[in-house]
């Protein structure tokens, strides 16, 4: 039963799953995605947005979750929704918690994007 577990996993793997973090800070937006780890790191202003709309269109994610910011996150949650590219935000403490449950004890803006992805 287990073989089939993994077998499930490579499969959706393979099958193009894509789940994306975004680490929301002032001036940038630090993004990961997973299984196939990509990395980038786009501004958080109008022209980083639509940086990170289009190649977030590139590669359709299954879900994009980012952490509430005390509302730095909104922006980027419109920009999202407005695409109608799937969007959670979480709680940071919640977020946190489940990176020191995966022993991601470092604490960087692209570690925490990879976490949340």
């Amino acid at each position: 039963m287990m073989k089939n577990s993994v077998v499930t996993t490579v499969e959706a793997a393979m099958a193009g799953d894509c789940w994306v973090g975004i680490d929301v800070a002032k001036g940038h937006l630090d993004v990961a995605t997973w299984p196939v780890v990509e990395r980038v790191r786009v501004s958080r202003d109008e022209a980083g947005l639509a940086q990170l709309v289009a190649w977030l269109q590139a590669r359709p994610p299954n879900l994009i979750v980012l952490e509430a910011t005390g509302g730095l996150e909104a922006p980027v949650v419109a920009a999202l929704v407005e695409v109608r590219l799937p969007a959670a935000v979480i709680n940071p403490r919640q977020a946190r918690d489940f990176a020191k449950a995966l022993g991601r004890l470092a604490k960087t803006d692209a570690l925490d994007a990879e976490v949340l992805g």
